[in-house]
């Protein structure tokens, strides 16, 4: 027996356009992330690079919880705050282990270092609409750029920015580096991403939303960053982004 396929009926819902119209709905044209705690873990990268730091002043090693509270404001910073917690950071000292951190860290910067899960799902619901998506990190951007390379992630993001991109003094909580990512994305309306009070005053003192991420490097609990909105997994950004956009 032969059975015989009918032929399907043309739709008469305009599915493309209706996918279309969801998509030019959407509120933000840019979405901007902090990059530690926030797109990629990178805690045990960072821990292994100021151990073996510490390890030059017989101090004793971090570990990937340890440095999670430490970090945000840059390696020299976290590795100020890994001194003070392990006996305390004479500046002489500080200024000698630095340089060892960064070329540990370099070396190995994507050793142990992964995206957060859901990340790369956002992203491409943020391709498929329109939606250009970058970084502006307290990391040197050498080093930022080092690492996305090595994941393969630069391509998904319209501007990558760095702690020493707009100059000294120029680092997120500045808006300085959130206003050269909105222009460097070719404008439009913008958000960004984050897990410290950095991202969230960098986001306020260039006049856009944030969204506080609760799985991040968090030096105190994420209800008291003061973020527009705060998400525990990347599956709930986006709905997130579509709230704060009609608020």
């Amino acid at each position: 027996m032969v059975v015989r396929q009918m032929p399907r009926p043309a739709c008469q819902c305009q599915c493309g356009a209706g996918i279309a119209a969801a998509m030019a709905r959407f509120p933000f044209d840019i979405v901007g992330f902090d990059l530690d705690g926030t797109l990629l873990d990178t805690s045990a990268d960072l821990a292994a690079a100021a151990s073996a730091a510490l390890a030059h002043a017989g101090r004793p090693p971090l570990s990937a919880e340890d440095v999670k509270p430490m970090i945000g404001g840059g390696i020299r910073m976290m590795l100020e705050h890994g001194l003070k917690a392990s006996g305390g950071a004479d500046p002489a000292l500080l200024d000698d282990l630095y340089p060892r951190m960064l070329d540990h860290y370099r070396d190995n910067i994507s050793a142990g270092t992964v995206p957060y899960p859901g990340l790369l799902d956002a992203l491409d619901r943020f391709d498929a609409m329109g939606v250009k998506a970058a970084v502006v990190t307290n990391k040197l951007e050498s080093l930022a750029l080092k690492l996305l390379d090595e994941l393969g992630l630069t391509p998904r993001f319209s501007a990558i920015l760095g702690g020493d991109t707009m100059g000294k003094g120029n680092a997120k909580p500045s808006a300085a580096p959130i206003h050269e990512m909105i222009r460097r994305s070719g404008g439009g309306r913008a958000a960004f991403v984050g897990d410290s009070i950095f991202d969230v005053m960098a986001a306020k003192n260039a006049g856009i939303p944030s969204v506080a991420v609760s799985f991040g490097f968090l030096m105190q609990p994420v209800a008291e960053l003061g973020a527009d909105a705060i998400i525990d997994d990347y599956a709930e950004l986006i709905p997130a982004l579509e709230r704060l956009g009609t608020a």
